[in-house]
C-alpha cells in the first residue's frame, strides 16, 4: 500500500472508527470487542472510498443486525451471552452478501471485499442477523 492508502486508513481508524464503534456498542447494548484487520481492507487507488465503503460494507449492516436482534431483553441477553468478539476482514475475497458472516466460538467474522457490491447493504444486514440468530 502506498502513502495515500496508509493515510486514509489511519484517518478512518483515528477519526471515524471511534464513532462507529460507539454505534456498534449502542446497538448491541454492551461494549463489543471489535478487531479490524486493516491491512486486508486496503486496496491501491481506493483510498478516496475507504470511509464510505468500509462504513457501508461492514459497520452499517452490523449495527442494523444488532438492532434487529436486540429489539427485546431476550435478544439483548442472548447476544451479550454468546458474542465475544467481532472481526472485520477481507481474507476470503468474498463478494457475496449472503456469505459475509461466520459465527464460531463466540466470534462473529465479517469477511467481504470492501469495494464490491457496496450497495447490497440490506442483504449483508440480513445475512449477519440470520447467522447470529441461528447461533443464539
Amino acid at each position: 500500500m502506498g502513502l495515500p492508502e496508509r493515510r486514509a486508513q489511519k484517518a478512518y481508524e483515528t477519526n471515524v472508527f471511534p464513532q462507529q464503534k460507539q454505534r456498534i456498542d449502542e446497538a448491541a447494548h454492551f461494549e463489543v470487542p471489535v478487531e479490524v484487520q486493516w491491512e486486508t481492507l486496503m486496496e491501491d487507488d481506493y483510498s478516496h472510498l475507504f470511509e464510505s465503503a468500509w462504513t457501508t460494507v461492514y459497520i452499517d449492516p452490523l449495527v442494523e443486525a444488532f438492532k434487529g436482534i436486540c429489539i427485546d431483553d431476550m435478544g439483548q441477553e442472548a447476544l451479550k451471552e454468546k458474542l465475544k468478539k467481532v472481526v472485520i476482514q477481507n481474507k476470503a475475497e468474498n463478494a457475496s452478501a449472503s456469505r459475509i458472516a461466520r459465527f464460531e466460538d463466540g466470534v462473529l467474522t465479517l469477511d467481504h471485499k470492501p469495494f464490491t457490491n457496496i450497495d447490497d447493504e440490506k442483504d449483508r444486514t440480513q445475512a449477519i442477523q440470520k447467522t447470529l440468530e441461528a447461533a443464539l
